[in-house]
């Protein structure tokens, strides 16, 4: 090897035009496997917070249209699941609220007869719950850290002071 080939060498090495490239190369696919996490969590987020505002508007309508005397009565709010459940997945004109990967598995509507809180004792108090799975497109990315996760599922419920009719 001549003393050309070596300066040549030794100037390569010296080089660092391309460095900024190549470590952008390297953090890259990090980069976009955190944007991807922070839109999926954000999605579920976004449908969580639906839910939770349906949810709480059928506990809120329950609570107005329920007789204010079930607890003397003993009467049951069965008969309200299936207008409960219209309300927490569509608006008032028929279109559905919550994203297509989420749906609402099971409404349940129930009441308790809370004693010394209000001034009416005992108070009846309505509780709606939903049950709902979340659908992940993109959850088979978190199988590299252990289990897929394909769906979530959840509980959500609210209580509200019946006022009745």
């Amino acid at each position: 090897m001549g003393p050309a080939r070596i300066s040549r060498i030794i100037r390569f090495r010296r080089c660092e035009s391309g460095a900024a490239l190549v470590e952008f190369v390297l953090c890259l696919p990090l980069m976009i496997l955190f944007f991807v996490i922070l839109i999926e969590f954000g999605r579920i987020f976004w449908a969580y917070q639906a839910t939770t505002a349906g949810v709480r508007d059928a506990s809120r309508y329950l609570a107005r249209v329920a007789a204010v005397d079930i607890c003397q009565t003993g009467g049951n709010l069965n008969t309200y699941a299936a207008q409960l459940r219209t309300m927490i997945e569509t608006d008032r004109a028929g279109n559905s609220v919550l994203p297509k990967q989420v749906t609402v598995d099971t409404v349940t509507a129930s009441h308790a007869c809370v004693a010394g809180t209000f001034r009416v004792s005992p108070a009846p108090v309505a509780t709606v719950s939903a049950q709902v799975t979340m659908q992940m497109p993109l959850g088979a990315l978190f199988g590299i850290f252990g289990n897929p996760m394909s769906s979530v599922t959840t509980d959500i419920s609210n209580s509200a002071r019946i006022f009745g009719t």
